[in-house]
């Protein structure tokens, strides 16, 4: 005979129970884990925290100006085009110099005769050189008592009147030469306002007379700006009051994104604008290579009046007012926390937060308090 089957532990079915309840669980918490929503986090961090004051910033040209002519003609050439770069010194008009040429050349012939004039002498010297001998005869005559006293004054008054009008005849002629020496200057400078040089380095951003053109004194020909720019700042009243020369500051252009630059206090403006009612700062913006600030950029500027070092600090992103939210063991937290010093990134918090616990930095509107999440650290 056969043994007879034996039949299983009594206890084997629970524990095939109890795996496959296992297994279910745990894909179904893998499940659920999955579908938490992922909150982008940054660790609360030591640093040194810096109290800043806000501002707005613009780029503006050095100068914006028109380009003029002191004298009026009709343009000649010109390298006016717009968007062109210029240096200080280059030649950008050329205006029709030919009536002037003939006025220097008219001029400068008259001024080579008046030269002549003046090394002649005046055509009255010899009349006066015959009456003084005239009268050096006479004189010795009345001396010896053959000519009449009185006839020799007379003859004396008449030499004296020659030789004032021979002086004024060398003064006239001296006096004429000067003139045109004069004149042919004048001449000279009118012509070389003719050509039109730029007055400092910069950009042709409208032309306004081309070739062939008859132009004005002082009419404006071109519009123009420097290659050098002006970073203003514009703070409050409240926030400009604590603001001094050379004080540091951050600068964020909103072209370049969330990239800051360095800068000091350069200048200040102590009136505000009367019209917005807000005080006007000069920045020394330290741009690096390859970076190019063109006029109308805004941005935002943080003054920098005072810092803390080892302090916690968290992106100003975080915080929604005075709260922020912490994740804690896989679920958000909304706390209440002290604010210290910020800047234009950072905020310094006194209470309510330790080093390296997790605050999310993205979307907030999204995540409420007790709600489950995934974690992903972001960037500051």
């Amino acid at each position: 005979m056969s043994a007879p089957a034996k039949s299983p532990p009594a206890g084997g079915w629970l524990v095939k129970l109890l795996v496959v309840l296992l297994v279910l669980g745990g894909i179904a918490y893998g499940v659920s884990y999955v579908m938490r929503p992922v909150a982008q986090v940054v660790a609360a961090a030591r640093g040194k925290a810096v109290r800043s004051v806000p501002g707005t910033v613009e780029v503006k040209a050095e100068f914006d100006v028109a380009l003029k002519s002191e004298v009026g003609g009709r343009v000649k050439s010109t390298e006016l085009e717009i968007g062109r770069k210029f240096f200080k010194g280059d030649t950008l008009v050329i205006l029709d110099s030919g009536d002037v040429d003939l006025e220097i050349e008219r001029i400068t012939n008259d001024l080579t005769a008046a030269k002549r004039r003046v090394e002649i002498g005046s055509t009255l010297r010899a009349e006066v050189e015959n009456q003084r001998d005239t009268l050096d005869n006479l004189e010795r005559q009345t001396k010896a008592g053959s000519y009449p006293q009185a006839e020799f004054e007379k003859a004396k008054r008449l030499y004296l009147q020659a030789v004032q009008r021979l002086q004024l005849d060398e003064v006239t002629l001296k006096l004429s030469l000067d003139t045109l020496e004069n004149q042919l200057k004048a001449k000279t400078r009118e012509k070389s306002k003719m050509t039109i040089t730029a007055p400092q380095d910069g950009v042709v951003t409208g032309v306004i007379a081309r070739v062939g053109d008859l132009i004005g004194s002082n009419a404006p020909i071109a519009l123009m700006i420097s290659n050098t720019r002006t970073i203003e700042g514009r703070l409050s009243e409240d926030n400009f009051a604590a603001v001094r020369l050379g004080q540091r500051a951050t600068v964020r252009f909103l072209t370049f994104g969330d990239d800051q630059f360095s800068a000091t206090i350069s200048k200040l403006l102590p009136s505000a604008d009367p019209t917005t009612q807000r005080y006007s700062v000069y920045l020394d913006v330290h741009i690096p290579e390859g970076r190019e600030v063109m006029p109308g950029l805004t941005g935002e500027v943080g003054i920098i009046i005072a810092e803390r070092a080892n302090a916690i600090l968290v992106p100003r992103r975080a915080l929604v007012g005075n709260y922020l939210y912490v994740v804690t063991g896989g679920k958000v937290e909304r706390r209440e926390v002290e604010r210290g010093y910020d800047s234009l990134d950072y905020v310094e918090i006194t209470k309510g937060l330790e080093a390296g616990e997790l605050v999310i930095a993205e979307q907030l509107d999204t995540f409420s308090a007790g709600e489950r999440v995934r974690t992903q650290a972001v960037k500051n």
